[in-house]
């Protein structure tokens, strides 16, 4: 590859871009980001070593900055969730960069699209990509619209949802697209496909489908999972009475994928989901060793896992009813009614303790306080169709901004003193948890606890005062419970930073 192209990559605090940056930096490109929120990279590793544009799609200023002596421009940017107008949303999104793609003078597009039938009805998000492909087709720039079915590795959508589904249920009652036939491809190929295209030749404008060497059933899948993970072969049923509206509500229920993007997903299961060429390799050599089998992908993903190592997650780019919209960098209290909860603890922890307890708190590690109470709070989030606690989190010692952390997201960290979490389970307003640790002068600390809601409307005030008896014992042995394990575990480890 030539030294110093400029790559401008879309989606980069997403699953697929988030990987894609680094390995085009490896790969020797000058790379820019165009994020809606910034400080959502402050912690990624590459951060320093690319330039960031604030913007977003919809913004043709900032998309026409962004575009700027690019060579190649990375259109990974899809909406999963919530927006019932989603496919218009798309539809403008890919007019804007059609028109400013061609109007920089950019040389490639490379585009992440599905797999999808050649014929028949498509689910909306299907069809959404569909025509999001062919208006950059359309846009007289260069474009490898490359078009992917099911993809594994630790943390993608598909591996979690499978891995979920196999490891609750010893019995699977499924839907009838459990039979379906499903070609999968592991995520270090797709990236592998994403960074090869740049050098595709200037008069390559079209579709390539891409997929991994088997072609499986659904069903086939989750046991090859199930062999992978040491778990005995699950019975599998196929029912069709299950819609894909209720399959998304089974799946909600038993997995950590929430509804709003179970939906999608499983309506793009309804119909075979396998290549119908492969023409790529007449451009595109695969990789060494070959395309990745789906066993070996999903033992790459289990040992990635195993080891911490979870490089980017579904959860990265999701967020409930705006799946990129930037998180508020602090709670704007003007004009809104605000109800707090406020702890204040003193201990003889030193502040660097404290500070491992609150960082390490989530996820296996609970909240500190009436595990049955959080765990009904998560199952009730379920039912209505919300993420749940059951998201966990990616690493189980640092946290980083925009972080997925069971039903709540980091908006904030200053480590070292300072955690705020925002809530996205389903509730009647707003919600913030903020935890700090002070040092004190006689080498002791301080944690302070505050939970702040902004209610909407009549609902919201009375889902306040309905809980408030419940706060009483929560958050006061949320606080007991952080200090003292602070001060039990004084002399631990660090969490990374």
């Amino acid at each position: 590859m030539e030294n110093q192209r400029r790559a401008l990559v879309t989606g980069a605090t997403g699953y697929i871009g988030g990987r894609l940056v680094p390995r085009l930096l490896d790969a020797g490109f000058t790379v820019r980001v165009l994020v809606r929120n910034p400080d959502k990279l402050r912690d990624v590793p590459w951060a320093d070593r690319v330039e960031v544009v604030h913007g977003d799609l919809g913004d043709a200023e900032s998309l026409a900055v962004a575009c700027a002596d690019v060579d190649v421009f990375y259109y990974l940017v899809h909406s999963m969730g919530g927006r019932k107008d989603f496919e218009e949303t798309e539809r403008e999104s890919a007019e804007n960069v059609a028109a400013a793609v061609a109007a920089a003078g950019v040389k490639r597009v490379v585009y992440l699209g599905g797999l999808h039938p050649r014929h028949g009805q498509l689910s909306p998000h299907l069809r959404s990509r569909v025509q999001v492909g062919r208006i950059l087709l359309e846009s007289g720039v260069p474009t490898a619209a490359l078009q992917a079915g099911v993809v594994i590795g630790s943390g993608s959508t598909s591996f979690e949802m499978i891995r979920h589904l196999t490891e609750v249920l010893p019995y699977m009652p499924a839907p009838k697209w459990v039979r379906n036939h499903i070609q999968p491809i592991a995520v270090r190929d797709v990236l592998y496909y994403l960074v090869h295209s740049a050098d595709l030749p200037a008069d390559v404008n079209r579709t390539f489908d891409i997929g991994g060497p088997d072609v499986l059933r659904y069903g086939q899948m989750m046991n090859g999972y199930a062999l992978e993970a040491g778990l005995k072969q699950r019975p599998i049923a196929a029912l069709p009475v299950l819609t894909p509206w209720l399959a998304s509500q089974w799946v909600n229920l038993v997995t950590p994928i929430p509804r709003a993007l179970a939906m999608p997903i499983i309506a793009s299961l309804q119909f075979d989901c396998v290549t119908h060429e492969h023409d790529i390799r007449q451009y595109i050599p695969d990789p060494e060793g070959g395309l990745t089998p789906y066993r070996r992908a999903v033992r790459l993903a289990l040992e990635k896992m195993k080891e911490g190592e979870v490089e980017t997650s579904w959860q990265d780019g999701f967020v409930e009813g705006a799946a990129s919209d930037p998180l508020p960098s602090d709670p704007d209290w003007a004009g809104h009614t605000v109800y707090l909860d406020v702890k204040e603890r003193r201990t003889a922890a030193r502040v660097e303790d404290l500070w491992r307890v609150i960082e390490g708190i989530g996820g296996q590690n609970g909240w500190y306080s009436f595990p049955l109470a959080w765990a009904v709070r998560g199952w009730l989030d379920k039912l209505v169709g919300g993420v749940g606690l059951r998201r966990g989190r990616r690493s189980a010692t640092s946290l980083h901004i925009g972080d997925a952390l069971d039903f709540w997201r980091v908006e904030r960290i200053d480590r070292g003193s300072f955690l705020r979490l925002r809530a996205e389970m389903r509730v009647p307003g707003q919600a913030w948890l903020e935890m700090r640790a002070r040092p004190t002068d006689d080498g002791g600390s301080v944690y302070d606890q505050r939970a702040i809601f902004f209610p909407r409307g009549l609902g919201g005030r009375l889902y306040w005062f309905a809980i408030l008896p419940f706060h009483g014992v929560i958050f006061n042995g949320m606080a007991n419970r952080i200090t003292a394990t602070a001060l039990a575990t004084q002399g631990e480890p660090k969490a990374n930073g």
